[in-house]
């Protein structure tokens, strides 16, 4: 299995397309940033403010599947 990465400026989002299983939560929570139609696909970049990250993080975790997860920065020090 291959794992994609998609970086955004505040929150990456990875996807394992082989275990996705067609629920659509993404697409339906988030539309900015998941889009079927476009290539890529999935662009974090859409969640440019902390309100849009964290949506995007809320997302994320109802993915049934686990094929979306989120991948955090690293904290600045």
């Amino acid at each position: 299995m291959t794992r994609k990465h998609y970086r955004g400026p505040l929150v990456d989002v990875t996807d394992e397309r082989a275990l996705c299983i067609h629920s659509t939560e993404c697409v339906r929570g988030m539309p900015a940033v998941f889009d079927t139609g476009r290539r890529p696909w999935i662009d974090p970049t859409a969640a440019d403010t902390p309100d849009l990250a964290e949506q995007l993080r809320e997302v994320v975790a109802r993915c049934p599947s686990g094929a979306l997860q989120i991948s955090e920065h690293p904290a600045d020090h």
